[in-house]
């Protein structure tokens, strides 16, 4: 049994990193474009974020022993978000269009958090992940407000 609780750890915290590392380079490419230097800041700073909580999962994984089973990388549905995101913005989209992509990006990673908080975790990598979805929750928000803002503008 408790190896069936590690592996459901293991692949858990697996996905919620993939979509960091999605968030992580989608907020970075979003942030080099924007033209707003407040949100450009924000993202640039939010990159980092999803870095840090990237690394935070990573070493609870370590601690238990899966030093060796992750690789660095994101999703596929996340390349080609962000793929779409660039060529949105290269075809003149502008800010409005950068902070819907980005939002919808946070919408994946608001779905990838809520089905690691269904999962049964140990305490500890369950607290971990909801002071994350917090913190990926008030993001959210924020890019969302920022896009309609720009919307009604």
């Amino acid at each position: 049994m408790a190896n069936d609780t590690n592996s459901n750890t293991e692949s858990v915290l697996k996905d919620v990193i993939s979509i960091l590392v999605d968030g992580q380079e989608g907020f970075q490419a979003i942030g080099e474009d924007l033209k707003d230097d407040t949100l450009k800041r924000y993202f640039l700073a939010e990159s980092l974020k999803r870095a840090r909580f990237k690394g935070e999962l990573e070493d609870v994984l370590i601690k238990h022993g899966y030093a060796d089973a992750f690789k660095e990388g994101g999703t596929f549905a996340g390349a080609m978000h962000r793929t779409w995101g660039e060529f949105k913005s290269k075809m003149g989209g502008g800010d409005a269009t950068l902070l819907s992509t980005a939002e919808q990006g946070e919408d994946a990673a608001k779905e990838a958090y809520d089905k690691a908080l269904k999962a049964n975790l140990p305490l500890p990598i369950h607290q971990l992940l909801s002071e994350q979805a917090a913190h990926i929750q008030t993001s959210h928000d924020y890019v969302k407000r920022a896009r309609d803002s720009r919307k009604a503008a």
